[in-house]
């Protein structure tokens, strides 16, 4: 056996870029070539030369408004009025008669479904499903009926409960206060103070030569 045909047994650690001498790519550009931008960071994959100008994003057709989120709406699956004949008379037409009668499977439980006038009705039928104008004429020609179905009722919010008071508040009566008692004094000063101020008004002054 010779030292080449020995088994390995130990790895070799991965090269560092940027990390000296010591690590085996040199020291200078490090393995990174020259200067530019993939020496000195990651280039994203949709980089075309430019941030915008050229890029890919630019080129797409952008859409605006309602139809933005239109491919996310589920289409609905259309049944005609002939179809319809497979099902017993007076039997309403739904989702679930759908699928027993195995004209839907039962992944659609939840999906819309819509009836268009094409064919002639047989026999009548209560319809509790989206109907165009044709298919309504004809199912009511037959003797059917359309159940229009009724629209949720919005949740109102739920008041808080108001805390009722413990104790009674009841307000206390004010009580008047008894007028003062007018003495012989307090009269005769009363009288005094306005004579005085009736002697002061009517004095005419007195003329300067």
């Amino acid at each position: 056996m010779e030292l080449n045909q020995l088994k390995k047994t130990t790895t070799r650690q991965k090269k560092r870029v940027g990390r000296g001498y010591g690590s085996g790519k040199g020291g200078h550009t490090s393995g990174r070539g020259a200067k530019g931008q993939k020496a000195r960071g990651k280039v994203p994959l949709y980089f075309e030369g430019t941030a915008m100008r050229k890029s890919l994003v630019r080129r797409l057709p952008m859409l605006r408004g309602k139809l933005r989120f239109k491919s996310l709406k589920k289409k609905p699956i259309i049944f005609n009025l002939k179809h319809l004949n497979l099902l017993p008379k007076n039997s309403t037409v739904d989702n679930q008669s759908l699928i027993k009668h195995g004209l839907l499977p039962e992944e659609a439980k939840n999906h819309p479904v819509k009836i268009l006038g094409d064919g002639e009705l047989k026999h009548p039928l209560k319809i509790a499903l989206p109907v165009s104008k044709s298919a309504a004429k004809k199912i009511a020609k037959a003797g059917g009926k359309i159940i229009k179905a009724k629209p949720k009722k919005e949740a109102k919010p739920k008041k808080k409960p108001t805390r009722k008071p413990t104790r009674k508040t009841t307000k206390k009566p004010v009580k008047k206060k008894p007028a003062k008692k007018t003495t012989k004094r307090a009269t005769k000063r009363a009288t005094k103070k306005t004579t005085k101020r009736t002697t002061a008004k009517t004095k005419k002054p007195k003329k300067t030569k």
